[in-house]
């Protein structure tokens, strides 16, 4: 696994990922701000093939737009970021699906949560985007277009727009690549 923006403090240790997501960092094109931003952090992989992704998501969201979840991304102006977001101060369910311009989904979550799991798997034409909090099984929320056979860059993401940044911890990280038998998980 790699960083695509490599943020200024990070560990990956016994299955686990924590990263400080720097301030002023943000997945974002045009649509309703009129700014572009291409600086928030992933840790993942190159995949050319579908794929499946799950982790738990952990956060200590200080600031609006604090987010933490995972991301598939094409190029600078085609990707999906999905998790965590403080909003409003309340932790929402956030979903960006950007092509060309950003379109955001936000839903609102359980106000005694703790850990947000998450499922994001490429099928063909399609990312299936599911969620769950603490113990619950995983719902299907979003299936949503992503250009088939190309390389995507997938992995857990997070970022700080406004603030001046957070922790971000991600547990159980799994990705599972069909026709491989194997599933890779980070213990690096």
């Amino acid at each position: 696994m790699e960083w695509f923006n490599e943020p200024s403090q990070w560990s990956a240790e016994d299955g686990r990922i924590v990263a400080n997501a720097d301030p002023h960092t943000d997945f974002w094109r045009i649509t309703d701000y009129g700014y572009v931003r291409d600086n928030a952090h992933i840790y993942g992989e190159a995949i050319d093939s579908d794929f499946g992704l799950t982790v738990r998501v952990q956060a200590d969201f200080a600031t609006q737009y604090d987010q933490a979840g995972v991301a598939v991304r094409m190029d600078e102006s085609h990707w999906i970021k999905t998790g965590v977001e403080l909003f409003e101060n309340k932790l929402r369910f956030s979903t960006v699906v950007t092509i060309d311009t950003s379109n955001w989904m936000i839903a609102d979550l359980p106000d005694d949560f703790d850990t947000l799991n998450l499922s994001i798997a490429r099928m063909g034409d399609a990312l299936h985007i599911s969620y769950s909090t603490d113990e619950d099984q995983v719902e299907l929320t979003a299936v949503v277009f992503a250009q088939p056979h190309v390389v995507v860059f997938a992995g857990v993401m997070c970022a700080s727009p406004e603030g001046a940044g957070f922790t971000a911890r991600f547990s159980d990280f799994a990705l599972y690549i069909p026709g491989t038998g194997t599933t890779e998980s980070d213990s690096s």
